[in-house]
């Protein structure tokens, strides 16, 4: 996603303090009680195991405590179509993931539209990677178009779900290269792995922290703007010809009675942690890639691409009509 990846953690570090616009003064009387971290997913997925990343930071660099819950439902429109309805005070905030709040008020009334969320941070992706088996025969991305030519619709990948950044990346690509596979969504990446690896699908439509979390598999190809500094090896689709960014982006949202006070202030503290040395490590070794879209012109001009984009990839995937 070229558009969306350009905020880089170095391009976006040069304009913060004026984006932000706070004292030092200001910041350190924000935060004076824990706040409640909100997932709108169950535990154990990948916005679960960034927020549980992020938490000993706000102690440890704010003085207050992150209470993670969690609030699952319909893909996290549950607690998205609530969000506006709770408390604007400073003390609550919802992690968001695109392309879902762009996706899945396109496909129905779920409660909310992507633009009554007032995301104050998109903080990192995980990026789209092709992921085989190590024992796979495909060694690259070219013995994976040369075999989808060969065998039109034979070549199945499994994805994290339909709609999902998995399913539309597999919808460009195979545009991009000119070929047909088929995708089965299943409920999750741990279950589109497990897919994988008991030789139910050919490849995955999965994530960077694939390989990081799960032996016996390797990644042909990253769909980053550079590669993947935990995966040196391994190709960008770019490097390879093929413009593909992309990937599951998460960020935080706050009900939109917060004052713009308070929406910069918080905005300041997830900088602050995504630009500590520990967090960033912490989150590369997993094969998380880190991004800073901070509240304000920034996030504004950043949601308007997702959205352009979003909406006309889910068109051709047909999840929208």
């Amino acid at each position: 996603m070229k558009k969306l990846t350009t905020l880089t953690l170095g391009a976006a570090a040069i304009a913060m303090a004026a984006s932000f616009g706070f004292a030092g003064t200001a910041s350190a009387e924000y935060p004076e009680k824990p706040i409640s971290y909100i997932i709108p997913f169950g535990p154990g997925g990948e916005s679960d195991i960034t927020a549980r990343f992020q938490q000993p930071f706000f102690k440890n660099l704010f003085g207050q405590d992150a209470v993670i819950s969690y609030k699952p439902g319909g893909g996290g429109a549950v607690a998205w179509a609530q969000l506006n309805g709770m408390k604007g005070d400073g003390y609550t905030m919802m992690g968001t993931n695109l392309p879902h709040i762009v996706v899945k008020p396109l496909q129905k009334d779920v409660g909310f539209k992507t633009d009554d969320l007032v995301n104050v941070y998109m903080f990192h992706y995980t990026p789209d990677g092709i992921v085989v088996k190590d024992d796979s025969p495909f060694k690259s991305i070219q013995d994976v178009i040369d075999y989808a030519k060969a065998n039109p619709g034979k070549l199945i990948f499994s994805g994290s779900g339909k709609g999902s950044a998995n399913h539309i990346a597999q919808v460009r690509f195979d545009k991009l290269a000119g070929i047909k596979t088929t995708y089965v969504a299943f409920k999750g990446t741990g279950a589109s792995v497990t897919a994988l690896l008991g030789g139910q699908v050919t490849a995955q439509w999965g994530y960077s922290t694939v390989p990081a979390k799960y032996q016996k598999t390797r990644m042909l190809a990253v769909a980053m703007e550079k590669r993947h500094p935990k995966y040196p090896d391994v190709p960008t689709f770019k490097e390879l010809g093929f413009d593909l960014v992309s990937g599951a982006y998460r960020g935080l949202a706050v009900p939109s009675s917060t004052p713009e006070d308070i929406r910069k202030k918080l905005a300041g503290l997830i900088d602050k942690i995504n630009m500590d040395a520990a967090f960033q490590k912490q989150m590369i070794d997993n094969g998380f890639a880190l991004i800073n879209v901070p509240y304000g012109p920034k996030m504004d001009a950043f949601m308007a691409a997702a959205k352009k984009e979003y909406e006309a990839a889910a068109r051709t995937a047909g999840v929208i009509k």
